[in-house]
């Protein structure tokens, strides 16, 4: 791209716009994902005998479907953010784009 082109990017109101919404719903589902994971880690560190509980007779515990649970909800909230960025950051995006055309 050109230096004019990039330019009349940065001074979009609508590029500053994709830039805030992208970078504050990442952020979010960052630290959504953050407490999610690093909860898990916390109570295998520190409350072993919640999570060795036994599910029914058999020799499955708490932490094996609470481990599925983590990795379900990382492709739900990936899933989250896809959707967003197709639906929303793509239109936004080809808006500026069409904006800064020569």
């Amino acid at each position: 791209m050109t230096d004019s082109i990039v330019a009349k990017i940065e001074a979009n109101p609508k590029y500053h716009e994709l830039r805030r919404k992208r970078n504050g719903f990442g952020w979010a589902l960052t630290a959504l994902m953050m407490v999610v994971y690093y909860g898990y880690i916390a109570l295998i560190a520190f409350n072993k005998p919640f999570m060795a509980q036994p599910l029914g007779a058999g020799v499955t515990t708490l932490g094996i479907p609470m481990g599925m649970g983590v990795i379900i909800f990382t492709i739900v909230v990936t899933g989250i953010y896809v959707r967003r960025a197709n639906n929303e950051y793509d239109r936004l995006t080809a808006e500026i784009l069409k904006d800064a055309a020569p």
